[in-house]
């Protein structure tokens, strides 16, 4: 049985971890991490809980963690976890983490997006990427993860085959995202208020957005080439999901059939990448509290573009379902252990 432990496990992607890995038979949570909760029953913070799980939370104490588990999550805000890893840590357990610490190799490229200084870049070089159907391998192996952000995840997946393949102008990619409000974290902000957020969709963080640069890497090693994206973010009134549309200029006359067999070659072996039929577009709604992805295209010859359509769940396979993902294969599991969630409708 993996011990496991969760340093932020109140927020929307650790309450989401605690969902999933409640149900996972390998696997049992012996922290339940929150600074804002500490000797308060987790039951209480979730009510969804009740009689699930008794134990109360938590502080974010990692040396003490450490020796007690065998992996840790942390669903933490950007700067915590580099400030909490260590050698005497990573000796002792292995480390998931979900925020952008790690993600992005070039230091100075996090400093600038993030806006803070990093406070352990010589694990930036160590730390695998966990986009589990492209670093699969190098998971595997890892002692420190950096679980992919939701926006990336959905992005990079929908245009991940054809980046590889020398099919779409790199520098033309255009990005163009929707997400749930529950992408902004649990915390009271006043956009995220009900009444700022109901009957109103708006974009945000435009030409700005610090997920472009992890976007931009991913892809760049895809291709082999820089890509220069344009990346947009947008806030809709629901609680989950993202569906992201993506644009690029073709570099290669190819057909429907040329394109599907691309997709097909790539994703027809991974079990949470579902290429739909022909017409058939990705939705939300279909992909809702499961570790899917939904993917699709569109070629259209008048302007020589292809549009590209991605849908995930984003507190599942774009944060919690994609961390569980990561350890599962990190402790040589069936990768699919506790993610075989039916998406819910309605």
């Amino acid at each position: 049985m993996i011990k496991v432990g969760i340093i932020g496990s109140t927020g929307y992607a650790g309450g989401e971890l605690v969902r999933i890995l409640t149900g996972h038979k390998d696997a049992e949570i012996v922290w339940y991490g929150s600074r804002s909760y500490v000797d308060q029953r987790y039951a209480q913070v979730y009510q969804n809980m009740f009689q699930i799980v008794d134990a109360k939370c938590m502080d974010d104490n990692m040396d003490e963690l450490a020796g007690r588990a065998d992996v840790i999550f942390t669903a933490t805000p950007q700067g915590l976890c580099a400030s909490l890893v260590n050698d005497d840590i990573l000796s002792k357990t292995k480390i998931i983490d979900l925020s952008a610490d790690f993600r992005i190799k070039d230091v100075s490229v996090y400093e600038k997006w993030y806006g803070i200084k990093h406070k352990s870049p010589q694990y930036i070089e160590e730390a695998v990427y966990g986009l589990c159907e492209i670093n699969r391998e190098a998971v595997r192996g890892a002692r420190l993860v950096a679980n992919p952000g939701c926006y990336t995840t959905c992005s990079i997946l929908t245009a991940y085959p054809l980046a590889k393949e020398g099919i779409i102008d790199m520098n033309t990619l255009i990005v163009d995202a929707k997400s749930g409000t529950s992408g902004a974290g649990r915390g009271a902000k006043l956009p995220n208020l009900f009444c700022e957020v109901n009957e109103n969709m708006k974009a945000y963080a435009v030409a700005s957005h610090r997920h472009t640069p992890e976007i931009e890497e991913q892809l760049r090693y895809a291709s082999g080439e820089e890509a220069a994206i344009n990346f947009t973010p947008h806030l809709v009134p629901m609680n989950r999901g993202i569906l992201a549309t993506e644009y690029a200029a073709l570099q290669k006359n190819v057909s429907y059939e040329d394109v599907k067999a691309v997709y097909d070659r790539y994703y027809q072996d991974e079990k949470f990448v579902r290429v739909l039929d022909e017409g058939v577009l990705p939705e939300t709604k279909w992909v809702e509290g499961s570790n899917y992805v939904d993917i699709n295209f569109k070629i259209d010859p008048r302007t020589n573009r292809i549009i590209m359509m991605g849908a995930i769940d984003n507190l599942v396979k774009g944060a919690a379902g994609q961390a569980v993902q990561n350890m599962n294969l990190m402790f040589g599991l069936d990768e699919a252990e506790g993610l075989n969630l039916v998406p819910m409708f309605p």
